[in-house]
């Protein structure tokens, strides 16, 4: 069925109160022939929808309803959508349309396409606004809709969407494999993720953090080591160790970045996929001369690289012990009677409730809006 012309959702209407949500309704995007209706059953939420809210990033177009970690399932399609069909249980990321036409789509690279359109608060090239997932339904454009493989739960597999491909797409595109040494820096939303994938991918992987409490998460989600930020020359003893340093904070206005660059080995690379707020802290060509070391970033993941993080997820359907705990790469790398997503039912304190937890730093490791059906019923 396709739902009336309009859609419910959770939505903001202030900076200033922000994390206040109301459920509103709002006129989706027409769907258009390449597109796919969703009826929404869980949505992630991302350290993404928080900077959008507090307008950490800049004036938001508001009212916004945020949320691009989504899953659910098809109820509508276009006339020449054909890459999952009604009933198929699918998954939206941050992105929900590129032209496909560009050099860069062609590439293989559409998540850096010049005419992308996010999942929320962006306009589409017919001037209708994209609204997330806090929402009883969204539409997106065939391409960037993921069938959800059947072994990851619909909460599990959310965050993966945003957190989980915007870790995985750096770490595949270096070629992290056996041999290569790892350091992840953050072990939060984004940097448990990658530690699992990195670990998973056989890497020799050290968590780095200002957090020495974070030790034991970090052995359980897979590290071999555990570097704290805290003491005073902290780099001195891994000077030339690291081939890739993957850096999901959005603390790097307070870094030394010096001492970052000092632990990568020759040629080694800095990538930071940790948004902040402020403006990266200064950088001097000297700090890098010393390694050849560099300096990156990415956006996302491609179409290609989500799948295929998705299928990794899946195939590693097995348990292993890392030190007390168990973890199951397919099971949201659960450690023994604990899981590394927590989930709130969607309302609106719910809404409130989770972005605040994401806002203090409480979540441990992302958290998940569930209960869809109770507040938009089952819409399928």
């Amino acid at each position: 069925m396709v739902y009336p012309d309009t859609f419910d959702g959770f939505m903001v209407n202030s900076h200033e109160k922000w994390s206040d949500f109301r459920k509103e309704e709002f006129k989706p995007k027409p769907l258009d022939e390449w597109d796919v209706e969703i009826a929404i059953e869980a949505c992630g939420v991302c350290g993404s929808d928080v900077h959008t809210l507090t307008g950490g990033w800049g004036q938001a177009k508001l009212p916004v309803c945020v949320g691009h970690e989504v899953v659910g399932k098809v109820v509508a399609l276009g006339q020449k959508a054909t890459t999952v069909k009604i009933g198929d249980r699918v998954g939206v990321g941050a992105q929900v349309y590129a032209c496909l036409k560009c050099k860069v789509c062609k590439s293989g690279n559409e998540n850096y396409c010049p005419h992308q359109v996010d999942t929320y608060n962006c306009y589409y090239p017919d001037n209708s606004m994209a609204y997330g997932g806090y929402s009883s339904h969204i539409r997106a454009h065939e391409y960037f809709v993921f069938s959800i493989p059947d072994s990851i739960e619909s909460s599990i597999a959310a965050p993966m969407l945003c957190a989980g491909i915007t870790s995985y797409s750096p770490l595949s595109r270096a070629k992290i494999g056996p041999g290569k040494t790892v350091g992840v820096v953050g072990i939060g939303g984004l940097g448990h993720f990658g530690i699992l994938f990195a670990a998973a991918m056989g890497a020799d992987v050290y968590a780095i953090s200002h957090s020495p409490g974070k030790e034991a998460d970090a052995k359980a989600l897979g590290a071999k080591g555990f570097i704290s930020t805290k003491g005073k020359d902290w780099n001195v003893p891994f000077k030339n160790t690291f081939d890739f340093i993957l850096n999901t904070t959005d603390a790097t206005d307070r870094f030394d970045i010096s001492a970052y660059f000092s632990i990568l080995t020759i040629n080694g690379n800095f990538h930071t996929v940790g948004i902040s707020d402020k403006a990266f802290p200064p950088l001097r060509t000297q700090d890098m001369m010393g390694n050849g070391c560099s300096i990156s970033a990415s956006h996302i993941g491609s179409r290609e690289e989500v799948q295929a993080m998705l299928q990794l997820a899946a195939k590693l359907n097995i348990k292993r012990s890392v030190s007390s705990f168990m973890f199951d790469y397919a099971g949201y790398f659960r450690a023994d009677n604990c899981s590394w997503v927590e989930t709130i039912d969607i309302s609106e304190d719910g809404c409130k409730a989770a972005v605040e937890k994401v806002f203090n730093g409480k979540a441990k490791y992302r958290v998940t809006l569930v209960g869809y059906d109770k507040v938009f019923g089952t819409r399928a």
